[in-house]
């Protein structure tokens, strides 16, 4: 998908709202759902594939991998999480083709240590902010397209404050970086702070399910766009609400086994149909009945087809 359709969005003046994007579903129901670009979680990649929390357990292959995936089964352009870039500002040269050669619209690096872990975890670490200005600049040079989104995030508002994030956001300006991201900011008023006093556009990461609200507040996206951001993204929003449909789900099967009686909770469940729907079969059977002989489809489905 067009890096510059993603480009776009971040220029224009209303808010972009990227939801998190982990798997075929939750890209498919995105785009569905009517929403312009998706950003791939590596949280989501990372809990989804591996079973594993995000604390740097994924790598380069398995990020590219997804994100690979993810960009061939929708339109829609996808931001991409591209962590620490796997290492210092050569890897992040590389891991900048990898994931544009991926079919991807950008990505985001951020300034941890790496192994990095999700910034609303306590125990970050940050490499100093001339090491992360020589990945951007990495990344921008790596870049064939011109379009291809870089976004620089920094972690700085928690261990070092408000300030710091600002000044780093600057830098990674100055670099090239076409988005800023200030991850874990604590208030509104912070939100604002990093939007005045970064020049570039700015992203913000809405932490929904995180029940103790010790980190970035939860705002609209009105909210957001009056207080300067350009693009709001939402990474945990499908992996949490797929989480607790499975476990809802299980607990009807579990209830089934202990009454033994049938327990069809079609409130909890999309039917196959349904499925089928999201995932595009009739474009498949489209193309069966385009390009298979009759006596193919005779095979599959009768005469009558």
């Amino acid at each position: 998908m067009s890096s510059r359709a993603l480009r776009e969005l971040i220029e224009a003046p209303e808010i972009a709202v990227l939801p998190g994007v982990y798997d075929g579903y939750s890209a498919r129901l995105s785009e569905r759902a009517g929403f312009k670009a998706g950003f791939i979680t590596g949280s989501g990649v990372s809990e989804s594939r591996l079973g594993q929390p995000d604390v740097g357990l994924a790598g380069f292959a398995e990020a590219v991998q997804a994100a690979r995936e993810l960009a061939a089964c929708v339109e829609i352009p996808l931001f991409a999480d591209a962590d620490t870039g796997y290492g210092n500002s050569v890897n992040v040269f590389y891991t900048t083709r990898g994931f544009e050669d991926a079919g991807v619209a950008g990505m985001m690096i951020e300034d941890q240590t790496w192994p990095k872990r999700c910034g609303h975890l306590a125990g970050k670490e940050l490499i100093p902010a001339e090491e992360m200005v020589g990945k951007v600049a990495a990344a921008v040079a790596a870049r064939r397209d011109d379009d291809f989104v870089i976004m620089a995030r920094t972690d700085a508002a928690g261990p070092l404050g408000i300030d710091a994030a600002v000044e780093r956001g600057n830098m990674y300006v100055r670099a090239g970086a076409d988005l800023l991201f200030a991850d874990a900011v604590l208030t509104a008023e912070d939100i604002q702070t990093f939007a005045d006093g970064v020049d570039g556009p700015v992203c913000v990461n809405m932490g929904f399910g995180i029940r103790q609200r010790s980190t970035t507040p939860l705002l609209s996206p009105r909210q957001l766009q009056e207080l300067g951001v350009a693009v709001m993204i939402a990474p945990r929003m499908l992996t949490a609400a797929a989480a607790r449909g499975m476990e809802l789900a299980l607990e009807a099967l579990a209830e089934s086994v202990r009454t033994g009686q049938v327990v069809d909770r079609g409130d909890l469940l999309f039917s196959f149909e349904e499925i089928h729907d999201v995932m595009g079969m009739g474009h498949i059977q489209e193309l069966e009945r385009r390009f298979l002989a009759e006596e193919q489809l005779a095979g599959k489905y009768g005469a009558s087809e």
